[in-house]
C-alpha cells in the first residue's frame, strides 16, 4: 500500500480560469496592437474563436460574414469610431442580434449612456482585465443564444412579436416573422420602427394600458398589431403602472390574416356570391351600408340589396346576428395554415 502523498509535495492548484464551457467566435475590434494581443491571448487560451478588425469597416465587414456570438468593440478608434459601428451593426438585421461590448478609458456618464444608446449592452474600462472579459463574454453570449432560441420558438408556432420603446421608436428586438411582416406591410425599418408603427404606439401608451389595435390593409391581406404589457426582465417583477417595464419597452404583437380564405370560407358555408361575402366580411367588420359602400365602390342601394340576399341565405334578420355567424366562419378560415 502506498503511503498518502504530502500535500507540500504536490504542484499548487492552478488558479480557477474562465475556460470556454462552449467555444465562442468573438470578433475584437480596435486599432491598438497592444489591446488586440492581450485580449487575442486571454481568449483563445479561454478556447474561444478569435477574429480581429482594426476599423470600422473591417469590423461591418467581419460581423456580417462571420456572424460571430459577441462583439468587443473600442469605443474611440479614429474614422469611424465605435459607437457609429454599434449603430450600423444593430442597423443591418444580418447583424443586429449580436451582442456587443464596448471597450472605453472613459467613464463619464455621457460616454456609458453614449454606448447604450448605439446599442451596447454592456461596457468593459481600459486597461482591459482579461478575466473580467471572459466573465462578460460567457454571460452576454449565454444570454443572447437564450434569447435567440425563444426567438425561433415564437417564429415557430406562428407568433410574431417584437419589443417595442415607443419613447425613441427603437425596436429593442423582433423575430424573423416580424421583422418579415412588418417589412411586408410598412416598408423595410432596421432596428427602428416604421412612422406609423410607432406613432400608434405613442398615442396607445400616453395614458396607460393601450387598447386599440393597429390595423394594417394591404390587398387580400391584413395585419393585426397589439400592445401588451411586458414584466420586468431584470427582476421577474411585475411591469411599472401604465404597463411599460422601467425602461419604456412594450410587447408588440402581429397577426397576418388573409382576406382571400375569409371570402372563400363565407361563400362556401352560405353559397354566397363574390360580392355578397365582400359586403358580409365588412358587416363582421362593424362597416355601415355607407362605409362598405365606399369600400367596394358600389352605391349604398346596392349595398342594402346584397344584404337582403345575406339575410336569407343565412337564415337571418339582423346585422347582428349575420356579423357573428361570419365572424366564427372567418375566425376558423383565417387560423387554416395555407
Amino acid at each position: 500500500m502506498n503511503p498518502p502523498e504530502d500535500p507540500s509535495a504536490l504542484p499548487p492548484p492552478r488558479p480557477a480560469t474562465l475556460a470556454a464551457v462552449e467555444a465562442k467566435v468573438v470578433l475584437i475590434v480596435d486599432d491598438v496592437p497592444d489591446n488586440l494581443s492581450l485580449l487575442h491571448d486571454a481568449l483563445d487560451d479561454a478556447g474561444h474563436a478569435v477574429l480581429v478588425a482594426t476599423d470600422g469597416p473591417g469590423a461591418l465587414a467581419r460581423a456580417r460574414q462571420a456572424q460571430p456570438d459577441i462583439v468587443l468593440l473600442d469605443a474611440m478608434m479614429p474614422g469611424m469610431d465605435g459607437f457609429e459601428v454599434a449603430r450600423r451593426l444593430k442597423a443591418d438585421p444580418a447583424t443586429a442580434a449580436i451582442p456587443i461590448v464596448f471597450m472605453t478609458a472613459y467613464t463619464e456618464t455621457d460616454r456609458v449612456v453614449q454606448a447604450y444608446a448605439a446599442g451596447g449592452v454592456d461596457y468593459v474600462t481600459k486597461p482591459i482585465q482579461p478575466r473580467e472579459v471572459l466573465a462578460r463574454i460567457a454571460a452576454h453570449a449565454r444570454h443572447a443564444r437564450a434569447q435567440a432560441q425563444a426567438h425561433l420558438a415564437l417564429d415557430a408556432f406562428g407568433h410574431a412579436t417584437a419589443v417595442l420603446r415607443p419613447r425613441d421608436g427603437r425596436l429593442v428586438w423582433q423575430t424573423a416573422l416580424a421583422r418579415e411582416l412588418l417589412a411586408e406591410f410598412l416598408g423595410p425599418h432596421g432596428d427602428h420602427a416604421p412612422a406609423e408603427l410607432c406613432d400608434w404606439a405613442r398615442r396607445e401608451t400616453a395614458h396607460g394600458q393601450p387598447g386599440q389595435s393597429l390595423v394594417l390593409q394591404r390587398g387580400p391581406r391584413r395585419l393585426t398589431l397589439q400592445l401588451h404589457a411586458l414584466p420586468d426582465a431584470a427582476v421577474g417583477e411585475p411591469a411599472a403602472a401604465g404597463g411599460a417595464t422601467p425602461t419604456g419597452e412594450w410587447l408588440v404583437v402581429a397577426t397576418a390574416t388573409d382576406d382571400a380564405a375569409q371570402l372563400e370560407a363565407l361563400a362556401q358555408a352560405w353559397r354566397l356570391t363574390a360580392r355578397e361575402a365582400e359586403v358580409l366580411l365588412w358587416v363582421a367588420r362593424g362597416k355601415t351600408n355607407r362605409d362598405i359602400a365606399d369600400i367596394l365602390g358600389m352605391s349604398p342601394r346596392t349595398v342594402t340589396k346584397h344584404m337582403e340576399h345575406i339575410f336569407e341565405k343565412l337564415g337571418v334578420e339582423t346585422r347582428t346576428a349575420a356579423a357573428g355567424m361570419a365572424l366564427g366562419i372567418g375566425a376558423r378560415a383565417a387560423a387554416r395554415p395555407r
